[in-house]
């Protein structure tokens, strides 16, 4: 196989020249472009061309798409000193480039190989002050084109964005006539943003999010192994008939919708894996529900943040809720990033915890064109009953990933999974319990105290060193050990108390503020100080450092330190009895 890449400048001109602020989507995604690599955070996709095209007609109709799609002639004019810009530009002519990558015969996985292609495009950064946002392959076997391969800055695209650029090529390849673009473009939604309603519904998401941060689990999987924030994750691939046709069913029987049939599924399944009563997990397509949004080609992956509470008796009883709380969720996934990680960074310093983005699920396969993969058997085969592949790697800051490609004919889902949590034997496991569950609830309602007989995954086996403490699985003698370590050493006991403990007005408002003015168990650390004793202040700034992945360690409600600790022959309890030098929260000033 011989390849002969030759780059095409493409001119265009159209459309109309504009300016004004970034929308909320767009700062959310461009603060990760310039915090994370560019393979993390660029999105790519491959488009099968059409038997019989012509090279020319592939590219005029990709130039027809960026008259046609102002976010695709946009840029991001950097800040005087840096950070995130505030302002995009639409033009109104220009050029941009593509590769056209041809070849005398294309490999037998030719599929695989343009996925490879628009892969590799990933991992340069787009620099969003002067490039074009797609990174455009044209493949193709003795000049027939057979697939585009891009990669695209997230900035101006999304999934749903990718999605609607593909449905929109193919028509324009097939000679139909698309009609006038009705969705929102980005600088209209910026505008509809910076309203007074725009600013009260960010600020609900806000209050939305606080809520779950200071009252959830702050971590979905608080268990041995969990550790690190950036993990190298394999991936196993679904596609399944038998899960599809008992998803149809489930849906038929309860009369829910697939999708949010399938959501319930997830999230009762991912909660009794880790052992949790709630499921908090993000679902990034959330904001294309509303139908001015449905279609738009912009970046509007902000996560809606989904608690759904599993304290129910029932799958029936769980999904009646899922529907709710799922829309919940999505009425607050439009917000400011920066006044959200603001608030995370403020809450989770009172609360003493680490917000973990542990859970991601993302249904992609009701957006406008879907995102499977093509197909690997020929079109007139139905698919395989049940079938397990691998997928490519990536390095993740989640536990557990879930991509929906496609649920009707063929469930088709994507699933990156810790390796620490689950090795692959597990992960496929998983995956077939899903199907269980589904295939159980076709048939009569399942009770979600049989979930390890039904589905056949069992939940983590904690020692008993681990303890519910506000809402969060946590271990004590980690918590401990941290502390001492973030405290170069110093000795440190951590007890589980029943009840908050005495204090003064300030103290006791700093816990309500802490625990979301809950009475549940709380921990107490003990602090040798010696000579020259931290205040709580101290212990509390210098334990936070450390909570990044770290999701067993959750920061003690209130801070004692003594003078010296008790001798190797006193028992335990022994702290107690020490006479205390200083005591309090930690969380009466920022350090």
């Amino acid at each position: 196989m011989s390849r002969r890449p030759t780059t095409v400048t493409v001119p265009y001109a159209g459309g109309e020249a504009r300016r004004g602020p970034v929308t909320r989507g767009q700062a959310n995604m461009i603060r990760c472009i310039l915090r994370d690599e560019p393979v993390q955070i660029n999105i790519h996709d491959v488009w099968p061309v059409p038997a019989g095209t012509r090279t020319d007609a592939a590219i005029d109709a990709l130039r027809a798409l960026v008259i046609r799609h102002e976010a695709l002639r946009t840029t991001f004019p950097a800040p005087p000193g840096g950070g995130v810009p505030h302002e995009q530009v639409v033009s109104s002519e220009g050029e941009f480039t593509l590769t056209l990558l041809d070849h005398d015969e294309l490999p037998p996985d030719a599929a695989g190989y343009a996925e490879s292609v628009a892969r590799a495009a990933r991992t340069d950064r787009f620099h969003l002050d002067r490039d074009f946002p797609l990174r455009v392959s044209l493949v193709s076997a003795a000049g027939a084109p057979a697939f585009v391969a891009l990669a695209a800055s997230h900035a101006v695209t999304d999934v749903g964005a990718l999605a609607v650029l593909r449905e929109e090529w193919l028509a324009l390849l097939a000679g139909s006539h698309l009609p006038d673009v009705t969705a929102l473009t980005p600088l209209d939604l910026a505008a509809e943003e910076a309203t007074p309603a725009g600013v009260r519904k960010s600020l609900a998401a806000l209050a939305h999010w606080e809520r779950i941060i200071r009252g959830g689990p702050q971590a979905m999987f608080a268990e041995p192994g969990a550790e690190g924030t950036d993990v190298k994750t394999p991936s196993v691939v679904l596609r399944s008939r038998r899960g599809a046709r008992a998803l149809a069913r489930v849906a038929e029987r309860t009369g829910g919708l697939p999708a949010t049939v399938l959501l319930t599924a997830w999230c009762a399944l991912v909660a009794h894996r880790a052992g949790q009563t709630a499921c908090v997990t993000a679902v990034p397509t959330s904001n294309r529900y509303e139908p001015r949004l449905a279609r738009s080609v912009n970046t509007l992956s902000q996560d809606a943040l989904l608690c759904l509470d599993l304290r129910v008796p029932s799958f029936d009883a769980l999904l009646g809720k899922a529907w709710g709380a799922a829309l919940n969720a999505y009425r607050h996934s439009r917000f400011d990033a920066v006044a959200l990680w603001e608030m995370i960074g403020r809450t989770t310093f009172e609360r003493g915890s680490a917000f973990a983005r542990d859970v991601v699920f993302n249904d992609v396969s009701t957006l406008p064109a879907s995102l499977a993969a093509p197909p690997a058997s020929p079109v007139d085969e139905p698919g395989p009953d049940l079938e397990l592949g691998r997928g490519p790697d990536q390095v993740l800051p989640t536990r557990l990933l879930a991509f929906v490609h496609q649920a009707d004919p063929l469930l088709h889902l994507s699933l990156w999974a810790d390796p620490a949590l689950f090795p692959r034997a597990e992960a496929e496991a998983f995956l077939t319990g899903l199907v269980r569950l589904l295939e159980a609830a076709a048939d009569a309602d399942v009770p979600l105290a049989r979930l390890t007989d039904v589905t056949g995954v069992r939940p983590v086996e904690r020692g008993p060193d681990w303890s519910v403490v506000d809402g969060s699985w946590v271990s004590p003698p980690a918590v401990a050990d941290a502390l001492g370590r973030a405290l170069g050493g110093l000795p440190v006991h951590v007890v589980l108390d029943a009840a908050p403990g005495d204090g003064d007005g300030a103290d006791r408002a700093a816990h309500d503020a802490s625990s979301g003015g809950g009475d549940g168990p709380g921990l107490t650390a003990y602090i040798a100080g010696g000579d020259a004793p931290p205040t709580p202040a101290d212990a509390h700034a210098a334990l936070m450092k450390t909570l990044p992945g770290r999701p067993g360690v959750l920061a003690p409600r209130r801070y004692v330190i003594v003078q010296d600790p008790p001798a190797d022959t006193e028992p335990s309890s022994a702290w107690l009895r020490r006479r205390t030098l200083v005591e309090g929260t930690g969380r009466d000033r920022r350090m």
